[in-house]
């Protein structure tokens, strides 16, 4: 069973890892390694746990459990902009990811937004286009040197 809970600071380091295993595991069918390497770059991880434990922290973020362990993890800023939302590749298709969004969806609402929006990766377009996201623009990302596609997706909400 699906628990949701909001982050905490110990959180960091286990979503970090989720993070990078999933990209390079599920991101691989719609992106080159060299993709993945410039979009996750193994070797910088530790550097980057207190600039993720910082920006988690600042952002309306929850964690999606499963026997008490951190299986998925989405956050969002104030203004409505979902920043990430990943599903370690172990526990896809689960309905994970549509927990985490609908919270953030509520949330939203709660907070007053009239849209959400995203940048969503090639892989991730097609969930967020089943929840009502439509795009606005592909667009192209560097990181590292590297090009990226990935996609602005915008979705109206309801009060």
């Amino acid at each position: 069973m699906i628990q949701i809970r909001k982050f905490e600071v110990q959180d960091a380091g286990p979503i970090l890892d989720l993070f990078y295993e999933t990209v390079h595991t599920i991101n691989a069918r719609d992106y080159t390694r060299e993709q993945l390497d410039a979009w996750a770059p193994l070797g910088d991880k530790s550097a980057k746990r207190l600039v993720w434990e910082r920006s988690l922290a600042s952002h309306i973020t929850y964690i999606a459990e499963i026997a008490g362990t951190i299986a998925g993890f989405g956050d969002m800023t104030n203004e409505g902009y979902i920043d990430r939302l990943y599903v370690h590749h172990r526990y896809q298709r689960q309905g994970i990811a549509t927990a985490l969004l609908k919270t953030l969806e509520a949330e939203a609402i709660r907070l007053g937004a009239v849209k959400l929006f995203t940048e969503a990766s090639i892989t991730a377009k097609p969930f967020f286009e089943r929840h009502g996201y439509s795009v606005v623009k592909e667009q192209t990302v560097i990181r590292s040197g590297v090009s990226l596609i990935n996609y602005q997706m915008v979705k109206s909400i309801e009060k």
